[in-house]
C-alpha cells in the first residue's frame, strides 16, 4: 500500500514536471526566445516525457524492447539520447551560422576594398 502511494506521488510529480517543461518551451517560443524550427526536438521530447509519465508501464515495455533489465536505466538512456540529439542539432546550427558569418565577413571585406578604391579615385 505504501509503495503504491509513493509510486502515485512520483507519477504526479513526473506528469507535472513534464507539463511544466512543455509549457516553458511553448512560452519561450511565444516570447520569441527560441525559434520554432529550433524547438521541435524540445517539443517532441517534452511530449514524449508526458506520455511516459502518464503511461506507467511504458518505461518497462521500452526497457524490455531495448533489452535492459532495469527500467529506470532505460529512462536514463532515453534522456541521454534526447540530450545528445538536441546537442547534435545545435552543433549543426552553430556550424551553419559559423559558415554564414565567415562568408559575411569576406563580403564585407570585399565591399570595403571596393569602397576604398572608389574613394581613392575621387
Amino acid at each position: 500500500m505504501l509503495s503504491n502511494i509513493n509510486t502515485d506521488k512520483i507519477q504526479y510529480f513526473a506528469v507535472a514536471g513534464s507539463i511544466i517543461l512543455l509549457f516553458f518551451i511553448i512560452e519561450l517560443i511565444r516570447r520569441k526566445k527560441i525559434k520554432e524550427q529550433y524547438s521541435l526536438l524540445w517539443l517532441f521530447f517534452g511530449t514524449g516525457f508526458i506520455v511516459l509519465s502518464i503511461w506507467r508501464d511504458g518505461i518497462e515495455e521500452i526497457a524490455v524492447v531495448m533489452g535492459i533489465a532495469y527500467a529506470p536505466a532505460a529512462f536514463l538512456l532515453i534522456l541521454v539520447m534526447a540530450i545528445f540529439l538536441i546537442l547534435i542539432e545545435f552543433s549543426i546550427i552553430i556550424s551553419k551560422l559559423s559558415d554564414n558569418v565567415k562568408v559575411l565577413v569576406q563580403e564585407i571585406g570585399l565591399i570595403k576594398e571596393k569602397m576604398k578604391k572608389i574613394e581613392d579615385k575621387k
